[in-house]
């Protein structure tokens, strides 16, 4: 069978693989290091924050961010239903209830004025809504401008989760620096990869030294193991972080690899009726993580389930958009806001092969096979 086609591989080369040995020549190969405090400090300086804590992943950064902001039982968490389940599972490890807003048809990004809707419900049936969790969805940033005004209308913190959008900004701003904290994820098949991992960026010294101290297991600063609070193992290791300042060094030109494979993807569908590259009219400003088209079946001719066939045939990886929180069956009790559109994009949308470490091969192979689907149709 011909090379597996991933969506998004981890691009590693050898500057990577020296900076891992000499992290581990050093001696710092249990968490924590020199490595890791440079990679607080390279990080929070390019998105432009003061403090950064690297965590083992994005989900415990959520999960600490969101107990650094004191929620807990009892507590309402609004947040994007257009999602990957890490979201959702964090505001749940707090023992919080999540409560979903859907998304803007354009961008499958939180929709503010849905947020204005949920928090005016919220509010005047008397309950607590202690933050909000707005989600950057395939690398680009929410419209925070819109939705930090209405968070501050309401008196609620924002937690941006921010995984998907290193590298992206909005208004000039860097994502990961919005909202009292933002997370970012460094997941194998994220925009820049320390394996697994994660990290807290934020302004506030208060909330960045809460996280760190949970993430150590809430230890106290005393000669033998002492704990007045539950903690968390959840710091990351020294190697992890020499590899993340190797890939941080390459993140812009790595951005600009998934960019051109964007670019292939506007060219290929661009007179294509009923096909549109999702959310390519505005993405400037995008990090362009993972690149997905929305396909009405009328107009096309075609669903999008019949290309991923024809793309698994030739060991090509595609996958539906996520489907939405609040149609997980684990989630499906859960409250929110719904205007229909995420679950539009679910059965509409699919995403394809994005990855920077997209060899010239491989896009040949993808163009090749993605023009003779549509040739045939």
């Amino acid at each position: 069978m011909a090379e597996r086609i991933y969506m998004s591989s981890p691009d590693v080369t050898d500057l990577e693989e020296k900076a891992v040995v000499a992290a581990m020549r050093s001696g710092w190969i249990a968490p924590l290091g020199p490595d890791v405090d440079a990679f607080e400090a390279e990080l929070a300086a390019r998105v432009g924050v003061i403090h950064g804590v690297a965590l083992s992943s994005g989900t415990a950064a959520l999960h600490l961010g969101l107990l650094a902001l004191r929620v807990g039982p009892g507590d309402i968490v609004v947040t994007s239903t257009m999602t990957f389940a890490a979201t959702t599972n964090a505001i749940v490890y707090t023992g919080a209830e999540p409560f979903f807003v859907d998304a803007d048809i354009a961008t499958g990004n939180m929709d503010p004025e849905m947020l204005r809707q949920a928090l005016s419900q919220l509010h005047s049936a008397g309950e607590k809504v202690a933050a909000i969790v707005p989600v950057d969805l395939l690398g680009k940033a929410v419209d925070y401008t819109r939705i930090i005004a209405i968070a501050e209308e309401f008196g609620v913190p924002v937690l941006a989760d921010a995984a998907e959008s290193l590298g992206a900004t909005h208004n000039g701003k860097a994502a990961g620096s919005f909202g009292r904290a933002s997370i970012v994820s460094f997941n194998g098949n994220k925009i820049m990869t320390t394996s697994g991992g994660g990290m807290l960026l934020t302004d506030d010294a208060e909330v960045a030294n809460h996280v760190r101290y949970l993430a150590t297991q809430a230890r106290q600063p005393v000669v033998h193991y002492e704990h007045c609070d539950i903690g968390y193992n959840y710091r990351m290791s020294n190697l992890l972080a020499a590899l993340g300042r190797a890939q941080l060094s390459r993140l812009d030109s790595m951005i600009a690899k998934r960019r051109e494979m964007r670019e292939l993807y506007k060219e290929l569908f661009r007179a294509v009726d009923g096909v549109e590259v999702f959310g390519a009219a505005d993405d400037a400003d995008d990090n362009v993580w993972l690149t997905s088209i929305v396909v009405d079946p009328e107009v096309a001719g075609w669903e999008t389930v019949e290309l991923a066939d024809e793309l698994a045939r030739h060991n090509i990886e595609s996958r539906p958009l996520w489907k939405p929180m609040h149609l997980q069956p684990v989630f499906a009790h859960l409250r929110g806001t719904f205007n229909g559109s995420s679950q539009q994009l679910f059965e509409r949308g699919l995403t394809l092969p994005s990855g920077s470490a997209l060899t010239t091969e491989h896009r040949a192979k993808v163009d090749e096979t993605i023009t003779t689907f549509l040739a045939g149709r």
